[in-house]
């Protein structure tokens, strides 16, 4: 399993398969050593929770559950469309982060 993910938490991303495709929400988490990442609002499932502490509410709540980076692609700010990472060098040496269809910076 690779340890680098193409996402970065506070991301915008789209989902691309599963359940959730077509849906849209920011990245919450990101775990690469599992190569997974948790968004917001996508994925959720039914926890059932048993209180901890005196007075303390237990029950059935709802969750994001994480799913593997691979179902997800970055939505560019500039041209809205979901779309692969690419890397480029700019002029003061950095690597950043681009649009693959319109050149965009992710930054």
């Amino acid at each position: 399993m690779s340890n680098k993910v193409h996402v970065k938490t506070g991301d915008t991303v789209m989902v691309i398969n599963g359940k959730d495709r077509g849906k849209t929400g920011k990245v919450l988490q990101v775990s690469p050593s599992e190569g997974k990442v948790i968004v917001e609002g996508i994925n959720v499932v039914k926890k059932h929770v048993k209180p901890r502490r005196m007075g303390e509410p237990g029950g059935i709540i709802e969750a994001e559950s994480a799913l593997y980076a691979d179902k997800v692609q970055l939505v560019c700010p500039k041209c809205g469309k979901a779309t692969r990472v690419g890397r480029v060098i700019d002029d003061k040496g950095n690597k950043v982060r681009v649009c693959k269809k319109c050149s965009a910076h992710f930054e």
